[in-house]
This record gives structure tokens, sequence and C-alpha cells, in this order.
């Protein structure tokens, strides 16, 4: 559950929807303060598997039913 904080971006005017309580202009600025404390170092790409390889892999039959009943990627 995620624990709701208080915006470290002020207000300028009041929201039209109470559901979205911050604008995106706000959650972009919250975001860019927030940036500098997030570092990833650069890492190269994992090496490429092959089908072969994937063993021991078991998925629930009610799972492979759920997505057997979906379509394509693209349709």
């Amino acid at each position: 559950m995620t624990k709701p904080v208080k915006a470290v971006t002020p207000r300028h005017d009041a929201s039209p929807d109470p559901q979205e309580p911050e604008s995106l202009d706000e959650l972009r600025g919250d975001c860019a303060r927030m940036a500098g404390q997030w570092k990833a170092g650069r890492r190269s790409a994992p090496a490429p598997g092959r089908a072969a390889d994937l063993h021991g892999i078991k998925v629930p039959s009610s799972s492979a039913a759920l997505v057997d009943g979906m379509s394509e990627y693209g349709d």
C-alpha cells in the first residue's frame, strides 16, 4: 500500500477535479527535484536467451486459459 505524502510543489489554484489533486506541471516539478536522488549506473544489455534454456517453468492452468483467451498483440 502506498503511503500518501504531502506535495512538494505549492498549488497555484484549486484543481477542478477533487480526484486529481495535482497538475501535470506539479508532478513534473516534483520528479525533477527527486531525479538527483535516483542514480542509475550504465549496464550492458543481458545476453539474449534461447527458448531451449527455459526449463522448470510451470504455469497454472487457470493462467494459461486466461492468456489463451486474449487476443494477439496488435489485434
